[in-house]
């Protein structure tokens, strides 16, 4: 179990502590929902959550591989849409591996990204396409 303490800090922003490691992470509502968007947003973290999982879990993948995924670059594209409710609708993901790999190891590293436990948990109407791009 890990422990998030989170406090309001007025004008729509937050500071949520990990309490493992006493970090602390602001929030502020995002411009186009009464916020100055001066910070990551709660959906802004989904957003970073799914790509910072994908490309953690491709790492431990590639580590077992022998393979050093340094550089890779994931890029989250987040749209909201208003109906029924405000919520995320899209999440596009475009993950930019530098390396030059068999179609076997890409595989085991799709299946790896495809596996991670925050993209297994977002409710299955968020729109998720996710392109690999591979060094030529």
């Amino acid at each position: 179990m890990v422990e998030i303490n989170i406090v309001y800090r007025g004008e729509l922003r937050c500071a949520a502590t990990h309490g493992p490691s006493g970090t602390v992470l602001a929030t502020d509502a995002p411009k186009d929902n009464q916020g100055k968007g001066e910070s990551f947003s709660p959906t802004d973290l989904v957003a970073t959550a799914l790509g910072t999982c994908m490309l953690t879990i491709m790492g431990i993948a590639a580590r077992n591989m022998k393979i050093d995924l340094l550089g890779t670059k994931v890029t989250v594209h987040k749209e909201m849409v208003a109906k029924p409710t405000r919520r995320i609708g899209k999440l596009a993901v475009i993950i930019d591996v530098p390396l030059v790999l068999d179609e076997a190891s890409k595989q085991k590293l799709i299946d790896a990204a495809m596996t991670c436990p925050v993209h297994e948990s977002l409710h299955p109407d968020v729109q998720m396409p996710i392109d690999f791009r591979w060094a030529a």
